[in-house]
């Protein structure tokens, strides 16, 4: 899986290089960072399936590929974070999980411009390349709690919804960021960077990686009701076991 990612990666660090110089182009980068996404699923999913055959295939931009093996499928997002890769923002990810008879199972994050790889195996635990062993933060307290989170742009909905949520937690928070890629949100939670996560209106291939990093670093995944997770959830919660039934208490107190 890391491999294939960081095949991803090279293409899309090469297009990045680029992007600097469309910026300023009358047309735009849009339909260059498109064709930046569809290269890098590409490359994922053959060498995915090269490693091994049959395993069905959910990605953002093709979809489910049902393969022949049906316990087991790739969960595959090949650029969480367009909008930052579309402005030369260099904060975007490669993300892929394996699921096994409807359990993730293994991921791995990586972003291809500062090489960060978050990784994890079910029991064996969750790391940030080779050797760091990550662990969600200490913190229990709201007022020292540093949170991640994303909002709804044009086109979406719940903009009222979660300025309502946005004002129950900023008061009580040491500060609320939006960095536009929630793989690495959810990764940068396992890894105690930010104490917790919540963002409504994500997809599979958005999340899927991260609850297997999160509960492999001693945290906890439930969707905005706190019963767990699961795919087609209109919210996630993420944080360490501590901050994340008072985070909780206080989404849900925005009605």
């Amino acid at each position: 899986m890391i491999d294939a990612a960081r095949k991803a990666a090279k293409g899309l660090a090469r297009d990045f290089g680029e992007i600097g110089e469309l910026q300023v182009s009358k047309k735009g980068p849009a339909d260059f960072v498109s064709a930046a996404d569809i290269k890098a699923e590409q490359v994922l999913f053959e060498a995915l399936e090269k490693a091994r055959p049959g395993y069905s295939f959910l990605g953002e931009e093709r979809g489910l590929i049902e393969g022949t093996d049906k316990s087991h499928r790739w969960i595959v997002d090949p650029l969480d974070g367009t909008t930052n890769f579309l402005h030369a923002i260099p904060h975007f990810a490669v993300n892929i999980a394996l699921e096994r008879e409807g359990t993730i199972v293994a991921a791995v994050t990586y972003n291809p411009i500062t090489h960060d790889t978050y990784w994890a195996e079910k029991g064996k635990g969750a790391f940030l390349g080779n050797e760091k062993r990550l662990r969600v933060a200490a913190r229990t307290k709201m007022d020292e709690a540093l949170l991640g989170t994303g909002v709804p742009f044009i086109g979406k909905p719940g903009h009222g919804q979660f300025l309502k949520e946005l004002h129950q937690i900023t008061q009580r928070v040491s500060g609320v960021r939006r960095f536009g890629a929630a793989a690495l949100d959810l990764a940068w939670v396992a890894a105690g960077r930010l104490d917790a996560f919540w963002e409504r209106g994500l997809q599979p291939w958005d999340t899927a990686a991260g609850l297997l990093l999160i509960t492999e670093s001693g945290g906890k995944v439930t969707n905005l009701d706190g019963g767990d997770y699961q795919f087609g959830d209109e919210g996630i919660l993420a944080a360490n076991l501590e901050l994340h039934p008072l985070v909780l208490e206080k989404l849900q107190a925005a009605g």
